[in-house]
């Protein structure tokens, strides 16, 4: 079956990594063939613009759009470092204030980790900022994380809460009791915690990105395998889920491709689109 494919939006994370975080080793040369077809092929990740960089420079898709936290910025030029940004949503002020006041009186063990546009903030290099640390290959900004709230001179892009999972999870339950409408909360691992605007996703990325290129969301493919990319699989004209990814994941999603240990999304992309 090939599909009329005309945008690719992938994430990354279980994705186009192994996991052993080594890029789909099928995928460049895949991506080459893409551009002769003039598809682009964009990443789609929470991570930030820097956690992202080296992977665009691996697939050599430093052209192309790249949707960030989930969507809530989208970048072009990235290999510029005044990249050009596309379209930006940061949380609400107050709301951040407020959950990270929260984190520190109810949950002290919990990692606190804030970013704005390409900058990561921390308020100390716990053993979870080591561990993300090694995984993106970025080195956080150590700073007091209240005084940079209270100033509400950044927009803050994301948050993401990080410990073992049981925490985790009861910090879930008690913020989506507490009223905040205007944030997301959904978990990328067991034991992060991504918050976002709720008017973030990566299905709005993709009716954001069909829309500047003119396309129809039937022509465009999602590869996902999370709970956090289930809107865009069903959005896309062809939503593929990993063998990697939950059973609920894959129900959503069009068809199955192989593990991201197997070259799951070269796989796809020769299948259905090449």
């Amino acid at each position: 079956m090939i599909m009329t494919v005309k945008l690719i939006l992938s994430d990354i994370d279980g994705t186009i990594l192994n996991d052993n975080n080594i890029v789909d080793s099928g995928l460049k040369e895949s991506i080459e063939r893409l551009k002769q077809k003039e598809i682009p092929f964009v990443l789609a990740s929470a991570r930030s613009p820097k956690g992202m960089l080296p992977i665009a420079q691996k697939l050599d898709v430093l052209d192309n759009p790249i949707a960030c936290y989930n969507g809530a910025l989208v970048i072009k030029d990235l290999k510029n470092e005044n990249y050009s940004t596309i379209f930006s949503h940061g949380l609400d002020n107050n709301e951040v204030e407020q959950i990270v006041k929260i984190i520190h009186d109810k949950y002290p063990k919990v990692s606190i980790n804030l970013y704005t546009g390409a900058d990561w903030y921390v308020e100390d290099t716990d053993k979870w900022v080591t561990i993300e640390s090694e995984i993106t290959e970025i080195d956080p900004i150590v700073t007091d994380v209240d005084k940079l709230v209270e100033k509400h001179q950044i927009p803050i892009h994301k948050i993401l809460l990080v410990s073992d999972s049981a925490e985790i999870d009861k910090v879930m339950n008690y913020l989506r009791d507490a009223v905040f409408p205007n944030s997301s909360f959904y978990l990328s691992k067991p034991n992060y915690l991504e918050i976002t605007n709720s008017n973030v996703s990566k299905e709005k990325a993709l009716r954001e990105l069909a829309k500047a290129y003119e396309l129809d969301l039937k022509d465009t493919m999602t590869i996902g395998d999370n709970f956090n990319d289930v809107p865009m699989l069903k959005l896309a004209g062809l939503g593929v889920a990993m063998q990697n990814a939950p059973v609920e994941v894959k129900k959503c999603a069009n068809v199955v491709t192989d593990s991201n240990n197997q070259n799951g999304v070269s796989k796809a992309v020769e299948k259905y689109v090449l």
